[in-house]
């Protein structure tokens, strides 16, 4: 890789990816990408039994269809998470959102328990049937998005990105503003977010920049300025 194009400024500390171990870049990654949305996930093994396990490499990617990714690795031996090896299996699980209230159960999930543990009995959760999907989803959470597989993109030997479409999502009624309309205030949700290490966000400090439409640019130009937040 050259580096004549753009070479780091003198106030920047530069990290080349190509020559670090993948525990550097993930710190890296993790320090920087923040805050991320907690992937809350319920999924049943062939057998039905129930493994939950939260998971912040996630995001929502296209909307037509409603589709969510989530990036999976594995243990240290090289076994795929329980997680990604359901929904190879069955192609079915339910995302939940993490509320405040919910943190320190989620904490509990996130234990490498063995694949026979029930995680949602650990933590002393309750779930609710879902609609479309066999998987449960959490009573507590905020919001649960019922998924199926579309694909799982391996990215590397230890690495998976799960790819599922949103077949239905369930909203706690605080949070709808108006059902018809499909408003949803987020503040009522009281969702939090993965920092790095051991650090969360909460989503309750919100301020509000409305886009600037194309034809308003040049008569806002002249008084636009950079605000530092």
């Amino acid at each position: 890789m050259t580096l004549d194009a753009a070479k780091p400024t003198e106030c920047d500390v530069f990290f080349d990816f190509e020559t670090l171990s993948s525990n550097a870049r993930y710190k890296l990654l993790v320090s920087t990408i923040v805050p991320r949305p907690i992937a809350w996930i319920v999924t049943l093994d062939r057998d039905g039994r129930p493994n939950t396990a939260p998971f912040s490499f996630f995001n929502a990617f296209a909307t037509d269809p409603p589709v969510v990714g989530i990036g999976i690795g594995s243990y240290d031996s090289g076994r795929p998470k329980d997680t990604r090896r359901n929904i190879q299996d069955t192609g079915q699980f339910v995302i939940n959102l993490v509320s405040e209230e919910l943190a320190q159960a989620m904490n509990v999930t996130a234990i490498g328990f063995e694949p026979h543990v029930n995680e949602l009995a650990e933590a002393g959760l309750d779930t609710l049937p879902s609609v479309y999907v066999k998987p449960p989803r959490i009573a507590g959470a905020p919001v649960a998005m019922e998924c199926e597989l579309m694909q799982i993109v391996e990215l590397g030997k230890d690495t998976g990105l799960v790819l599922g479409r949103v077949l239905a999502m369930h909203v706690r009624e605080v949070g709808v503003i108006d059902r018809a309309r499909h408003y949803i205030d987020i503040r009522k949700l009281n969702l939090i977010g993965r920092m790095h290490a051991s650090w969360y966000a909460r989503t309750s400090n919100l301020f509000p920049m409305d886009r600037i439409p194309l034809a308003d640019w040049p008569n806002r130009k002249s008084a636009h300025t950079t605000n530092n937040f």
